[in-house]
């Protein structure tokens, strides 16, 4: 059973609303889990207009990509909401499959969160669904498809759709000559054998090897490195790069040689110690806001901090004014990203409850090509969903017992980045987080937002494949 097959069963059973609390809110509205409304189309005009359509790249000389994107453009257009003020936004599905959009950071309600999971409604081939978003909190978000891949690599987050969306009102990042948007993808996936040894290193070693993603090609926007046009700056200036990791699968390290970053955003949220480092380690999901001074002059490459990534296409130029000459590129010292330096050292408040949460692959199942992940034990469907009281405050505490890095996401709701390992910390609000092999980490969020509320991890990889849950509020 895959994720549509299992959110349409509920609906055609006709459970008892006070059991499926999503579904009762849609019938409340007027809506099914097919199309806008019960198909009728949206009356007046919507602040925002997004068209799923058909999209034919040129990411570098000689090679064109196509995929599916937002109004014919990767990135999709910048969405840009104030704070607080209601926003309506039409997507429109010009492709022949059941898509819908997902506004990545916001709290909404279940229906225009973009999640067929909790509830929220498919946008049927020639349909057009209106989401009502009312943005409460500020800073850089981003918007994408959250449908279902499975083994069809064109589609769900291995397309083009994605977008910046940007909420004002986030504190001031000081004085700033420029800001840059820079979305990182990869492009022309294809199934491949997973590496025994990576697999023998894992703990849980699955009975069957399965298949994992690979790519041919990545992006800074839309232009492999050194086809688009470079980030042309002056000496001394202060710029403002808002960056964020669009992959499907791909989690990216990245550094600009000769230059820091000074980090004073994650996820969109002001972190409490900001720190100037060296590389900045972007998890799938992810944003990072940060500041760098240019003070060396010259024409270097911001890319990864892999040579073969690099070959790939993923950087961009940073042409200072008067520069000539072809960009450089230095090795820069490996460095292990540490989320708690961002944080405060002191110890955060104790929850009402903690979730203990196991992540584990169980190798293929049932002919699949594919490794199924299991939460304590289960795969979705089959995971037993988190209950939750309105008000209170919860830990997730996520322990990762596999070789594999896991983008952690939380719908609907920021937490609290409280503990790594044995490290405590507070202060840290984010809305995904990369936790590494073996690893434990532990985040809070306050109940504060009533409806089913979705977690995964944001390799499309692996959410297709198991590694989903709900939280719910009783």
């Amino acid at each position: 059973m895959n994720r549509r097959q299992f959110v349409t069963g509920l609906c055609a059973a006709a459970a008892p609303p006070a059991l499926y609390p999503a579904f009762a809110s849609m019938v409340q509205h007027g809506m099914d889990m097919h199309g806008a409304g019960m198909g009728t189309p949206p009356v007046g005009k919507a602040d925002h207009v997004l068209r799923i359509e058909p999209c034919s790249l040129e990411i570098a000389p000689g090679v064109t990509v196509k995929t599916t994107a937002y109004n014919g453009q990767v990135p999709g257009p910048m969405l840009r909401l104030k704070r607080d003020v209601p926003t309506t936004i039409d997507v429109i599905n010009n492709t022949q499959v059941a898509d819908l959009a997902h506004w990545h950071g916001l709290r909404s309600d279940v229906i225009n969160d973009g999640a067929m999971e909790e509830g929220s409604s498919m946008i049927e081939p020639g349909k057009t669904f209106r989401y009502h978003l009312n943005p409460d909190v500020s800073g850089t978000r981003w918007y994408h498809t959250h449908n279902e891949a499975g083994d069809n690599l064109a589609i769900g987050a291995y397309s083009g759709q994605f977008g910046f969306l940007v909420v004002d009102g986030a504190p001031s990042p000081g004085a700033f000559d420029q800001e840059f948007y820079l979305a990182v993808h990869h492009w022309e996936p294809r199934f491949v054998p997973m590496v025994m040894d990576m697999q023998n290193i894992s703990a849980n070693r699955p009975v069957s090897v399965g298949s994992d993603v690979g790519y041919k090609y990545a992006t800074v926007n839309a232009h492999c490195l050194g086809a688009g046009e470079p980030l042309r700056v002056k000496q001394g200036q202060r710029i403002l790069l808002h960056l964020l990791n669009a992959s499907a699968t791909e989690n990216v390290v990245v550094a600009l040689p000769g230059h820091k970053f000074t980090v004073i955003a994650l996820d969109g949220n002001p972190v409490p110690t900001p720190r100037t480092v060296d590389t900045l380690s972007i998890a799938v999901a992810e944003r990072v806001d940060c500041i760098v001074e240019m003070n060396n002059p010259g024409i270097w490459v911001l890319g990864s901090t892999l040579p073969d990534v690099r070959e790939m296409g993923l950087g961009v130029v940073v042409e200072y004014a008067g520069m000539k000459g072809p960009p450089v590129w230095r090795d820069t010292p490996a460095a292990l990203w540490d989320y708690g330096q961002f944080a405060s050292t002191s110890a955060a408040p104790a929850p009402d409850r903690t979730f203990p949460l196991e992540f584990i692959d169980v190798g293929t199942r049932n002919g699949s090509m594919f490794d199924t992940w299991t939460i304590n034990g289960k795969a979705w469907p089959h995971v037993d969903p988190l209950l939750v009281e309105k008000g209170k405050r919860y830990r997730l505490l996520f322990h990762n017992l596999s070789g594999d890095q896991h983008p952690l996401h939380l719908h609907r709701h920021s937490f609290e980045v409280v503990r790594i390992d044995d490290r405590e910390m507070s202060g840290l609000i984010k809305d995904t987080v990369n936790v590494m092999p073996y690893q434990r980490v532990a985040v809070d969020f306050i109940a504060d937002n009533p409806g089913d509320t979705l977690y995964h991890c944001h390799m499309q990889l692996h959410m297709d494949h198991g590694f989903m849950g709900l939280i719910k509020y009783v």
